[in-house]
């Protein structure tokens, strides 16, 4: 018999200098293309970091930082959006302690995001102190939120239902208010931008055309005729449109057969042609979910007396949302760069305003490298952690996986 000091385990892992060698320099050619390739990173990387620190002008973003965030909102009323601010930083600490590795990244950048802004350079005005003493206080609330959502009594259906009002309360009645409101007077949209539009119009058009494409993608595949046949009709229409046509639709002919006295907010149509475009690609990518679960699940379903209701909702769909989720996520992503295309339409999202400081001051007319990477990296930031997001929750239910 074999003793069990003569088993051999796995090889180790080969240490740094090894892999080095192994990848890098394993023979004369390699050596050369590593050489080369570090030279050119190395020269690459010393031109960037020099126009970034040395050579570029920043004027552009900074002399009116508040603008890209909200745009034109009155600055008395800057509160509003300071409370709403307050309710997601505190709602994203929470999702961190509830929901631990699929936010905790998002979670502290964020924080680490706001105590940057409470020493980035402000407009000068009377508010800039309690500006900054308002960003310092957001990562304080991060930090208390996740303390509170690592309580036992703390659960995700809590979470879900705090952020669900705060996603009601903050675009209904916090940032527009009311007619003859002390508290809370009416701000129309008509003076929202920067940031604050696009945030609005992405989760919206999120949020809202996502059940809209599930029903379109169960509809297709229904046996009753005139569900499938508008189905079918409003994913292929929809489908062979470019955004920007829907957009103008919405935004312009919509308004042609609707009567003098019922006018629609301008952003209310802007998002209602975003959910109705993102939902009919949504539409067809839970469809292909649904054609790749095995008939054997319902048939088994069935044999277990479910009705086909619950066969869908219980058995059917989890599983074919699971297949989807990267495609569902990149389509996601893909609706949050799309709102870009709004400010075709007249409403100044964040690269609307960038457009609007380089055309108002002659002195930043030849800046717009400068005011186009701030807003490509913001972009960039936001569709990186959704995408992080995504691969975690894939690790986390075994997608691609037996």
């Amino acid at each position: 018999m074999t003793s069990t000091s003569d088993v051999v385990g796995p090889p180790a892992p080969p240490g740094a200098m090894e892999w080095i060698r192994k990848n890098l320099f394993s023979n004369w050619y390699n050596s050369l293309l590593t050489i080369l390739g570090a030279t050119v990173v190395y020269f690459t990387l010393i031109n960037i970091i020099t126009w970034v620190f040395k050579t570029a002008d920043w004027r552009p973003v900074t002399v009116a930082p508040l603008l890209y965030l909200i745009g034109q909102y009155p600055r008395e009323e800057l509160w509003r959006a300071g409370i709403s601010l307050l309710m997601v930083t505190f709602l994203v600490g929470m999702s961190w302690g509830v929901w631990k590795r699929y936010v905790k990244a998002f979670a502290i950048f964020m924080g680490i995001l706001l105590g940057i802004l409470a020493v980035f350079p402000l407009e000068t005005t009377t508010i800039t102190l309690p500006i900054r003493v308002f960003m310092l206080v957001n990562p304080f609330l991060i930090y208390l939120g996740y303390r509170i959502g690592r309580l036992q009594s703390v659960h995700g259906r809590h979470v879900a239902m705090l952020w669900l009002i705060a996603l009601l309360l903050i675009p209904l009645v916090i940032l527009p208010g009311f007619e003859n409101s002390s508290l809370l007077p009416k701000v129309p949209t008509t003076v929202w931008g920067g940031l604050l539009i696009t945030l609005l119009l992405s989760v919206g058009g999120i949020v809202l055309s996502f059940p809209i494409g599930v029903l379109l993608a169960l509809g297709r595949r229904s046996s009753l005729p005139v569900v499938k046949l508008f189905s079918i009709f409003f994913i292929e229409v929809v489908r062979g449109v470019p955004l920007v046509t829907i957009l103008f639709m919405f935004s312009i002919i919509l308004a042609l057969f609707l009567p003098s006295e019922s006018r629609i907010d301008r952003v209310i149509r802007a998002l209602m042609g975003t959910v109705v475009f993102s939902a009919a690609y949504t539409a067809e990518n839970v469809r292909g979910g649904l054609q790749a679960i095995p008939p054997g699940q319902v048939e088994a379903a069935k044999a277990m007396g479910l009705k086909n209701f619950h066969i869908t909702l219980l058995i059917v769909l989890p599983q074919a949302l699971r297949l989807v989720i990267p495609t569902i996520v990149g389509q996601f992503i893909s609706l949050f760069k799309d709102t870009t295309l709004v400010y075709i339409v007249g409403i100044n999202d964040l690269l609307g305003i960038g457009n609007a400081v380089l055309n108002l001051n002659p002195e930043f007319v030849r800046l717009q490298m400068e005011v186009y990477l701030f807003i490509a990296v913001i972009f960039w930031v936001f569709s990186y952690f959704m995408s992080y997001a995504s691969l975690q929750l894939e690790k986390a239910l075994g997608v691609g996986e037996r």
